[in-house]
């Protein structure tokens, strides 16, 4: 028993190092990857003028991305919005076709929401990059501090505990 509590211990102690070197390298990733971009947030957002660098920053980016882009659409989302739209001419009168039919164009509210779901969930991601460094991290000095236990009970054992 002696000798499976020192191994376990050494795994655990090992698995530990290695939990926690990858985690510190999951933040400084995310860290370094989130700053190269040089985000500011908005005067408006949850948390205004601030660099984004972590989650909470990013988070309020996200939000504020996301606000804008529904005030840009009338407060509709892009799968309450039509594909296409009338087209007007510079008095805001529908332009008609020579038999008289409507003239279609792209919705570009529609297109504007594409472009803000994806920076809002390439912001979704930095967070989700820094929680989940962050567990493994937090499972790796827990493992560390298992592996130190059962290195200090393997020395204490006494042969009368075998039994």
């Amino acid at each position: 028993m002696q000798k499976f509590l020192k191994t376990s211990g050494w795994l655990a102690t090992i698995a530990g190092i290695l939990m926690v070197v990858v985690g510190i390298w999951g933040i400084c990733f995310t860290y370094k990857n989130v700053t190269q971009e040089n985000i500011v947030t908005p005067a408006d957002a949850s948390i205004p003028s601030a660099k984004v660098r972590g989650p909470f920053t990013l988070m309020s980016q996200a939000d504020i991305i996301r606000e804008h882009a529904l005030e840009g659409a009338g407060g509709k989302t892009y799968a309450e919005m039509p594909r296409q739209i009338q087209k007007l001419d510079e008095a805001g009168s529908p332009v008609l076709d020579a038999e008289g039919n409507p003239v279609m164009t792209a919705n570009e509210a529609r297109n504007t929401w594409i472009t803000a779901t994806a920076l809002i969930t390439a912001l979704h991601l930095g967070i989700v990059g820094y929680v989940f460094s962050g567990l493994v991290l937090l499972l790796g000095l827990i493992s560390l501090w298992t592996g130190w236990v059962f290195c200090k009970l393997s020395r204490h054992m006494t042969p009368s505990a075998l039994q």
